[in-house]
């Protein structure tokens, strides 16, 4: 099934790959398996901003990095045989314990070094330890870091913040909104934020006459919207601009540069309510895993601890051009390590009341189905 997320599918590959390639050929053959180590990731953790720093404290070994496009490529990279590759894997929170580790990808980490980290983090990933973490047998992972809700973005100038949360997804079907928003074309995405405006729970089987309903609401957003683009950038200025009012799939990943800048009338919206649970949002979670490679890097692990001190875990939080919470600044070592404007573009005032309303990001459950539909909708 192909299941692509495209939440940064804005980013390319190329400076990943250029940067991997200048560095050598990766080979499945190590010799000095304590003195190599080579992840798989989303952007950021192959910034010199992290990396760096951790190859300046290990300077006898070669660190590598390559940033993925969706989760799906990066796990099938292991299914084709490079587990004897990668040492560690970054993806969203549902692969790991659904996926990666029934299909013995990846391994379990060491309770007794990891656990203590949880004691620190936000109330959402301490108490209790954040459950995707574990697997249904108890063992360790993944670490949390990064994540955000992810739903849509208003100009606070037009529309307050208190309506677009009251309103919810019903704004995209708003007659009166016609020609005032766009689509950032997230498709992974697209589909899950469809089936929450037509009242549907995305993560389980879409049948019936809820297809219909999903094709309606598809054909009224597309229909409706004015600029379709798959470029944050591009849509955040077109926000600023006032040429539309609203986009349709983003968060604070998405408006955090523009705050950043200073248009802090870019913000990201999470619905009061919604159709599961109650819940009428969606948030991703960042989980770090140990590959099952079958001649493993001490460096690992250690790496996973690298990245939960206070100056890495900001760093992380504050690369590549978006920003983004850290599930470390429940820390104050690390909460120290943000300034006022920092927690601002990432909207830390709604920060929990937001996680609240959102429901964990997981598989579509109906995806085949409803991207051809969504696919459809789009090209006409």
């Amino acid at each position: 099934m192909t299941n692509k997320l495209s939440r940064r599918q804005f980013i390319g590959r190329t400076a990943a790959l250029a940067g991997l390639a200048a560095a050598g050929p990766i080979s499945p053959a190590f010799a000095g398996r304590t003195d190599r180590m080579n992840i798989l990731c989303w952007e950021g953790y192959n910034s010199d901003q992290v990396l760096g720093p951790f190859r300046k404290a290990h300077p006898a070994a070669t660190v590598r990095a390559e940033s993925g496009t969706s989760d799906p490529d990066m796990i099938n990279k292991l299914r084709a045989g490079e587990t004897s590759v990668w040492d560690l894997i970054n993806v969203n929170q549902p692969w790991a314990r659904d996926q990666l580790y029934p299909e013995k990808l990846i391994k379990p980490l060491n309770k007794e070094r990891f656990l203590p980290y949880f004691e620190k983090m936000l109330p959402d990933f301490s108490t209790p330890p954040y459950r995707l973490a574990f697997a249904d047998d108890g063992n360790l992972i993944g670490m949390p870091q990064r994540y955000g809700p992810f739903s849509f973005v208003v100009n606070t100038d037009v529309i307050s913040r208190e309506m677009a949360e009251d309103q919810g997804w019903n704004l995209f079907l708003d007659p009166a909104m016609k020609d005032r928003f766009g689509v950032l074309t997230y498709d992974n995405w697209n589909v899950i934020h469809m089936c929450l405006t037509a009242g549907l729970n995305p993560f389980a089987p879409v049948e019936g006459a809820d297809v219909e309903k999903f094709r309606e609401t598809a054909k009224t957003i597309f229909g409706g919207s004015k600029l379709l683009t798959d470029d944050l950038v591009a849509m955040n200025t077109a926000l600023i601009n006032g040429e539309i009012d609203a986009y349709f799939t983003g968060g604070t990943y998405t408006a955090s540069p523009a705050r950043f800048d200073g248009a802090t009338n870019v913000r990201g919206i999470t619905p009061k309510s919604g159709p599961v649970d109650g819940k009428g949002g969606c948030v991703w979670i960042e989980l770090t895993s140990a590959v099952n490679n079958p001649d493993p890097s001490d460096l690992a692990e250690e790496f996973l601890e690298f990245v939960q001190t206070p100056e890495i875990a900001k760093a992380v939080a504050f690369t590549e051009g978006t920003y983004n919470p850290v599930a470390q600044m429940g820390n104050p070592e690390v909460m120290a390590q943000f300034d006022k404007d920092e927690l601002d573009a990432i909207q830390m005032d709604s920060l929990e009341e937001e996680m609240a309303r959102s429901l964990d990001y997981s598989v579509v459950a109906s995806y085949d189905t409803l991207i051809d539909i969504y696919t459809q909708e789009r090209r006409s």
